[in-house]
């Protein structure tokens, strides 16, 4: 018998199920582990399908007496109190989650997490510039280039501040990152990917129509 759920929300309403339990201390184990490994995300998933996203993961419990109030902040910072549509469920817990974002590796052409793309591409000594451009990601370290592709010009410098604050808080410090939209920056990276035999075009199209990761 089903006792407990993980539910995974999205924009306020019950997406999937992510997991069924019987006991409330394997439920609650497996949702303090989604927890801590949605706040190890670098780089979340913010835009789906053009529009803006927001997701939640709840515990919930099967049945219909909810004795302790489940309260969640919204984007005014005001406590609402939470009740589920469907009869017999009851919120016992319910948190902000961060679900992680995919990026285009135009080398491998296929989409990566931001961790696979900080151990392929900045392992090493040596100082590596990450730069956005248009909605596309640059990558250069040495002689070598590397470019990324992600779903518009603001995700890619949201990248750019999201690689920022991790390296931060880690104390890293061999990554230069550059966001600077200028004539100059430009130039520099057009000259860059010229004498790479680059072919420019790559960066006429600024969002991308890939199918959003599952």
């Amino acid at each position: 018998m089903v006792n407990y759920l993980v539910v995974l929300f999205k924009n306020k309403k019950k997406k999937r199920i992510i997991k069924k339990f019987i006991t409330f201390s394997k439920a609650k184990s497996f949702y303090d582990k989604k927890i801590k490994e949605s706040d190890e995300v670098i780089f979340n998933v913010d835009i789906e399908n053009g529009n803006h996203c927001s997701y939640e993961i709840g515990l919930i419990e099967m049945t219909s007496q909810q004795l302790v109030p489940v309260y969640i902040t919204d984007e005014m910072g005001r406590n609402i109190k939470v009740k589920l549509e469907e009869e017999g469920m009851t919120l016992f817990q319910i948190n902000p989650y961060k679900k992680e974002e995919t990026i285009y590796d135009l080398q491998k052409k296929k989409k990566i997490k931001t961790q696979d793309l900080i151990k392929s591409y900045l392992k090493g000594d040596g100082v590596k510039m990450i730069s956005s451009l248009n909605n596309k990601i640059i990558i250069q370290k040495d002689t070598d280039i590397w470019l990324f592709s992600l779903k518009n010009e603001n995700e890619s410098q949201r990248f750019v501040d999201s690689l920022t604050f991790h390296f931060f808080k880690i104390k890293r410090g061999d990554c230069i990152l550059v966001k600077d939209s200028s004539t100059a920056q430009k130039k520099y990276l057009f000259n860059l990917i010229d004498e790479k035999g680059i072919d420019k075009k790559i960066f006429y199209r600024k969002f991308t129509t890939y199918p959003p990761s599952k």
